[in-house]
């Protein structure tokens, strides 16, 4: 007969941090058993979002509005969709090691040129 393997007990933690820390640093196994664990379902989890503040030319914002009324959704939704679809293209090339060309012009080091061997 198989003995029940004994866990460690998880530690009180007096921050978020501490135990963010903590969990870096340990591995989950010797803490607890995962073979009894379930899937969580969050159905009423919403992303958290930030407010901010954008100036856009007037006739750009007009054609937001226009294009927006046609499908039905509200403008800064339509924005949201928008940005989403473009910043996973953008992630999708440049997936893989980071690369200079993902970063703008103006922050991009030169380099010097190397040695010839």
């Amino acid at each position: 007969m198989r003995r029940a393997k004994r866990f460690k007990a998880v530690p009180a933690f007096q921050s978020e941090e501490d135990e963010r820390t903590f969990w870096e640093t340990h591995d989950t196994t010797e803490y607890v058993d995962w073979s009894q664990a379930r899937v969580g379902v969050f159905p009423d989890l919403r992303p958290s979002t930030e407010t901010i503040s954008l100036r856009l030319p007037a006739g750009l914002l007009a054609e937001l509005k226009i294009f927006a009324n046609k499908r039905d959704v509200p403008y800064q939704s339509l924005m949201k969709i928008f940005l989403a679809e473009r910043v996973a293209r953008e992630r999708a090339i440049n997936a893989g090691p980071a690369s200079d060309k993902a970063l703008p012009r103006t922050r991009q080091k030169r380099r010097a040129p190397e040695p010839e061997r």
